[in-house]
């Protein structure tokens, strides 16, 4: 499978299997298309030479010869569960300092009341992983919520815990927090810096955006404190790892501007996500948004290859996308591993397949307080990789996003396997400019 496109004002290719991708020429465009086993009409190759077109087509053949064009599908081994574990996201508080209106765990109280983990049940969590891990040596932590830094006894206490015997057991912990950086204090920044392998900051984008929908329990907006105490741990943070991570909706489609804006806020790392809601919410993003929203990631794309050739640190979450060294064969029939290698703790103990399934008593997978864990749900989970989604199969982006969200295709389409069209057509787009960008940074 071949898939030729235009972005950037440029051609190009992608030999799905292979990886492969090339900046082309009009006429390389056209002629690859008319031999894809799609193709429906011959194309117009009037403005172009006898000879043009022997030289490219001579050009496209030993491409092919190669094995980097029309490269054949390989057979894919069954997915296996094996039953490790190497990454825990820790709802370490269901609850919130602030209001988001489109909050998925509502309010951060996933389906719930007020909750925070105990400094027991978080070393259980820890105990777990351990038990899990296999052979694995470096293990994973995320502090999540609501909002992780209301329950920063708990925080402190399982890094405490997980240090005092990560080289007896032979592992190594990675910890990262999300915040919405409210609560964020010039103690709390230093103790980042100490402990914390990535800090995630919710911003999203212009004061305007941000403020009207990332509203405090009084109704007002929370940009001034989130910018100031986020741009302070920024510049203190040196060469460790950070991300700002926002969220548009449908009330900014001109979302390309509040990446821009946090850029010009001072953040060089930054990832905006398209918000995923039912059906009817006045937020949700709706199929007729798509144009518009790749049109936004176009001239994104344009502006983010300007200022990265001006020396100026910008990265874009999405945009990054490593055409040489990029994941093995396996990891891209997988992607997160929620549900098997990923699983999420609650407050309570329990088990669920990530933090997105928190609170759905049908997604119990046990409990770290009790030692139950049923084996169920984590093989679903594994065994249901790229290989068994029928319609991801027949995607040429389906080594990028290994087949999608899980929790968007069972709590917005009805089911593992089915994929969530809105996601599937704005991933497409992110994929094709990162694609370019990085051809183009590549070879100029």
């Amino acid at each position: 499978m071949v898939h030729v496109y235009e972005c950037l004002g440029r051609h190009f290719l992608l030999d799905v299997e292979s990886g492969s991708v090339f900046v082309v020429d009009e006429l390389t465009a056209k002629l690859i298309e008319k031999r894809s086993p799609s193709a429906k009409a011959k194309g117009d190759f009037s403005k172009f030479t006898k000879e043009e077109i022997t030289e490219a087509e001579s050009e496209i053949d030993e491409l092919i010869k190669e094995g980097v064009l029309f490269s054949s599908e390989p057979v894919h081994p069954e997915p296996v569960y094996k039953g490790i574990v190497k990454a825990l996201c820790l709802n370490i508080a269901h609850g919130c300092n602030l209001r988001c209106k489109y909050c998925f765990a509502e309010d951060g109280q996933y389906h719930g009341e007020q909750d925070f983990m105990s400094v027991e049940t978080a070393k259980r969590a820890i105990d777990f992983l351990i038990a899990r891990s296999g052979n694995r040596r470096r293990l994973e932590v995320d502090f999540f919520g609501g909002e992780p830094l209301l329950n920063m006894e708990a925080v402190k206490a399982t890094i405490d815990y997980a240090r005092s015997i990560e080289k007896e057991a032979g592992k190594e912990f990675r910890f990262t927090i999300t915040t919405n950086a409210v609560a964020l204090t010039d103690e709390l920044i230093e103790y980042f810096n100490k402990e914390m392998f990535n800090v995630v900051l919710s911003i999203d984008g212009r004061k305007e955006v941000h403020d009207s929908v990332r509203i405090d329990v009084a109704g007002k907006g929370s940009f001034d404190k989130a910018l100031r105490s986020s741009l302070k741990l920024v510049q203190s943070r040196g060469d460790k790892s950070y991300y700002v991570r926002g969220t548009f909706t449908a009330k900014n489609l001109d979302f390309a501007k509040d990446i821009l804006a946090l850029n010009d806020y001072g953040f060089g790392q930054v990832s905006l996500e398209p918000v995923v809601l039912p059906v009817g919410d006045p937020l949700a993003l709706k199929e007729e948004h798509i144009e518009t929203l790749k049109e936004q990631y176009e001239i994104l794309a344009k502006e983010y290859l300007t200022r990265r050739a001006e020396g100026k640190e910008f990265g874009f979450f999405h945009f990054n996308i490593d055409i040489y060294n990029g994941p093995c064969a396996s990891k891209r029939l997988v992607g997160c591993n929620a549900g098997d290698e990923y699983l999420a703790i609650a407050p309570n103990g329990n088990i669920y397949p990530c933090h997105r399934f928190d609170g759905i008593d049908e997604y119990i997978i046990g409990n770290v307080n009790d030692g139950t864990f049923s084996n169920e749900l984590p093989q679903m989970f594994a065994t249901t990789n790229l290989t068994k989604k029928e319609e991801c199969n027949n995607c040429w982006a389906k080594y990028y996003c290994s087949g999608g969200c899980a929790a968007n295709s069972i709590q917005i389409c009805g089911g593992i396997t089915k994929p969530y069209k809105i996601g599937c057509e704005l991933m497409k787009k992110r994929v094709e400019c990162a694609l370019a960008i990085a051809a183009i940074e590549a070879n100029g």
